[in-house]
């Protein structure tokens, strides 16, 4: 699976200036600033790094946009658990907002490194390791102690993922291993 697939499944509308770094909260529906429809989001980017230089990320989107996103003390970073910038590489993807300076950089509130929000079909266990199917792709993801959770029926998120079972469907978000067909997994939602 290429990284541009992993992105797509990745639907992330925004989450409010200086709010939760959850990454649930990336994937919620509600822009802080609404934007028209077919209208780029100025104060949103995706992409993956391409170069760091103290705190500027350079960024290449998806659509070959080029972005300076710059890293400030109020800056949110998300990378499977919420983390510093010297734990961004080049080569990981992103998504960020926060607002448009006027020498065209984007100050962020919040980035979210590698996030992916897949739907997959849970189709082999092994220790730490679920294989997911995802669009006929194999998905391979690794349970991290202490960081992976899983929520079952709606209940609250626990670390205990024994009632993971074959066969389930299941939503995972989680931290994409960049050039890989492999997630880290931070929260599985499914039924038990």
């Amino acid at each position: 699976m290429d990284r541009r697939a992993l992105l797509t499944s990745a639907v992330l509308a925004g989450a409010t200036a200086f709010g939760s770094l959850a990454p649930e909260t990336a994937f919620a529906q509600a822009a802080a600033q609404p934007v028209q429809p077919g209208e780029k989001d100025p104060n949103f980017a995706e992409g993956r790094v391409t170069g760091l230089v103290d705190t500027m990320l350079m960024v290449t989107g998806s659509d070959n946009t080029l972005w300076r996103i710059r890293i400030t003390q109020g800056t949110s970073i998300w990378k499977l658990r919420p983390t510093t910038l010297d734990k961004v590489a080049v080569g990981d993807g992103l998504y960020a907002r926060g607002a448009r300076l006027a020498d065209g950089t984007l100050a962020a509130d919040a980035v979210w490194v590698n996030i992916v929000n897949l739907q997959v079909h849970i189709a082999a266990l092994s220790r730490n390791t679920i294989h997911f199917d995802h669009r006929g792709k194999r998905v391979v993801g690794h349970v991290v102690p202490g960081t992976s959770a899983a929520v079952y029926n709606g209940t609250p998120a626990i670390g205990d993922m024994s009632m993971v079972q074959v066969g389930k469907h299941a939503q995972v978000i989680g931290a994409w291993l960049p050039d890989t067909n492999e997630i880290e997994i931070a929260t599985l939602h499914t039924s038990a």
